[in-house]
């Protein structure tokens, strides 16, 4: 588990990078507010949004999930652990005004950062990249 990268994977690379690109400045990795030991992929403070890119077999994907076979029991109490912290990551920080943004690592980049772009500028023109 320690050689999982945990941050900067290519798929958040990608995404920061459209998303800088287009304009918007954002915190990478910053910590979720009133959370200190949950950090946020994607952190945009002013208009208080947060965008995770959760990995398929970490955060329990229903497309693409697996269960390892070798020590099922402690495996599935961890993912099922994780699953759990996600949600009441989700519910902190939308009870305290924040959208939140989940995105599944086999979402496409370009469709992520287009996403959060229209979450974040609506009235805006869309992006002319595409990527």
């Amino acid at each position: 588990m320690s050689r999982q990268a945990s941050r900067d994977t290519a798929q958040e690379v990608a995404v920061r990078q459209l998303l800088f690109r287009w304009g918007l400045r954002y915190r990478v990795n910053a910590k979720v507010p009133g959370m200190p030991r949950r950090t946020a992929d994607i952190l945009f403070l002013g208009p208080k949004v947060a965008v995770f890119l959760d990995g398929c077999f970490w955060h329990g994907c229903p497309e693409h999930a697996t269960s390892p076979k070798a020590n099922a029991e402690w495996w599935r109490t961890k993912l099922d652990r994780n699953v759990a912290r996600d949600r009441e990551t989700t519910q902190h920080l939308v009870d305290t005004g924040w959208t939140v943004l989940r995105f599944w690592e086999h979402e496409a980049a370009g469709e992520i950062a287009r996403t959060v772009y229209a979450r974040l500028r609506p009235d805006g023109p869309a992006p002319l990249d595409n990527p």
